[in-house]
């Protein structure tokens, strides 16, 4: 007898708890009707149980792709350079010249700000011209990087000019673009390299100090540091050169000196 009350008192439980999980279950349905009757998407659920195959927002067979991928273009890299074959060659000369090349980041920010309107967000934002008090006329192509009369030509060393100037005064910027290098450069002492949008570099070198810092945007006559002074003391010099590609051009053709 008691065995078969104890019975009929577990079946009551389940009918119970299975009445409780329709409930539920009613009033999810009921929810997500309310919420597509006024016009709101269903809300996702990202609850995910011991046999899901988790977060949705991750999958994992992409990203085993992706990793794959990777070391596979790895291995065939190390492959061709070990090769001797005349092709495998001059496939490594292609990788050497692509990965030995400077990435243009004033061109890529000058593209994309012309087409969508807005500075690139991954680079350092432009300086509004009203804030630099070394101001250029829009009518000027390029800036004089400052007065003096040429010490040296482009022909004596192929790759810049000597400009004589006063003592400690200032070198500024041909053109608006970005600080690519800031340092010591072999022949040049201490260095400022300026990327701009047309793909060229403009190089200031023999420098007392230094008013720019690395990856700034400058305006077109921005200080970029000033002249280093004659042993005499009594004038100022610095380099300047023009760099197109991976070759120096003679900086009078571009700009006029006095």
């Amino acid at each position: 007898m008691n065995s078969r009350t104890e019975e009929m008192r577990k079946r009551m439980l389940k009918r119970k708890k299975e009445r409780e999980r329709m409930e539920k279950l009613n009033d999810r349905r009921f929810l997500f009707s309310e919420e597509e009757r006024h016009g709101f998407e269903r809300l996702p659920s990202y609850d995910s149980g011991p046999g899901d195959g988790g977060h949705p927002l991750f999958q994992k067979e992409i990203f085993l792709f992706k990793i794959l991928a990777s070391a596979c273009l790895v291995l065939i890299v190390a492959i061709l350079f070990r090769s001797p074959a005349e092709k495998a060659v001059t496939i490594q000369g292609h990788i050497k010249q692509a990965m030995g090349q400077e990435f243009q980041f004033a061109a890529v920010s000058d593209w994309y700000e012309k087409q969508f309107g807005k500075p690139l967000a991954l680079l350092p934002a432009k300086k509004d011209a009203s804030e630099d008090k070394h101001q250029v006329e829009d009518d000027n192509q390029y800036a004089l990087p400052a007065s003096g009369k040429i010490l040296e030509d482009f022909g004596d060393n192929g790759q810049r000019i000597m400009i004589e100037t006063g003592k400690g005064a200032s070198v500024e910027a041909m053109d608006e673009g970005l600080v690519h290098f800031v340092g010591k450069k072999e022949g040049f002492g201490k260095t400022v390299i300026v990327q701009h949008a047309d793909k060229s570099e403009t190089w200031y070198g023999n420098l007392d100090g230094v008013e720019v810092s690395l990856y700034e945007y400058i305006a077109k006559g921005a200080k970029v540091g000033t002249a280093m002074d004659r042993a005499d003391g009594t004038k100022g010099s610095f380099y300047f050169a023009i760099k197109k590609g991976n070759d120096f051009i003679d900086p009078v053709q571009v700009i006029k000196f006095e």
